[in-house]
């Protein structure tokens, strides 16, 4: 996790009844899971105002001790999503609370296949999060996270590897070559997406939004196919995760929209 600065923002806090109930809640659900900046976008507010409303709404007396089971798994949740200063406010502990506790979960590892549930949760996570913070949330080894996002065909969001290296246009897909595309409009209306992003050696999510650019279609079988097994996944044995279907839940449902 990066730390942001905030010594050089003005301290503007909001004035009495500026924020009705409703924002207040939905400040709440969004902060620690997305940057100032993007919290501010969406409030219509500066991201001075964001931080002044953090400390408003999430300052106090700092919880210390032994860290509970929820609190543990509350981290988790918001590990790698924003700077060590909102992960503070919003859990209510110290930065050294808080980095002290991750030393303690980063020795804790598990073996094993991935749960179906984990696999979903792994998706949602995976291009907004560092690896090192996924290794933590599914107290796994470095190298299982890697090995999981190289079978299910995933990659990190280009804007978030962007604020990673702080270097513009470092993280471009090689361009789509002629031989490529032949092989994406050949496969596309017949074969799961991540059949295909094995097959060309890309993310998925390039081969959704390739597809969706191309306007390229799933044919009717398809699309019936997609949904047995969506429901298979969803009803089925919770064990199966590690099943030849493994990854394709998720990404399957958007091949309907590409």
């Amino acid at each position: 996790m990066s730390d942001s600065n905030w010594a050089h923002e003005p301290a503007a806090a909001p004035q009495a009844g500026q924020w009705t109930g409703e924002e207040i809640a939905r400040f709440k659900e969004l902060y620690g899971l997305r940057d100032d900046a993007a919290i501010a976008r969406e409030m219509k507010c500066t991201v001075a105002t964001v931080r002044s409303m953090a400390e408003r709404v999430f300052g106090g007396t700092q919880q210390t001790g032994p860290w509970s089971a929820e609190e543990t798994e509350r981290l988790k949740c918001y590990l790698g999503a924003s700077s060590m200063q909102s992960l503070s406010l919003v859990m209510g502990r110290s930065q050294r609370d808080i980095e002290n506790r991750l030393v303690e979960l980063a020795i804790e590892k598990q073996d094993g296949p991935f749960s179906q549930e984990e696999v979903a949760r792994f998706k949602r996570l995976y291009g907004t999060r560092r690896d090192e913070d996924l290794a933590i949330i599914f107290s796994r080894r470095l190298d299982q996270i890697q090995a999981l996002a190289d079978k299910l065909c995933i990659a990190k969001d280009k804007a978030f590897l962007r604020r990673q290296q702080n270097k513009e246009g470092a993280t471009r897909m090689p361009r789509w070559g002629a031989k490529d595309l032949e092989v994406l409009k050949e496969l596309y209306a017949t074969h799961s997406n991540l059949e295909i992003a094995r097959r060309l050696q890309r993310s998925v999510k390039s081969v959704v939004s390739k597809a969706h650019n191309l306007g390229l279609r799933k044919d009717a079988a398809r699309l019936k196919q997609m949904g047995r097994e969506n429901v298979s996944l969803r009803y089925g044995n919770k064990d199966a995760a590690g099943a030849s279907h493994e990854g394709q839940g998720g990404q399957e449902r958007q091949d309907g929209a590409a």
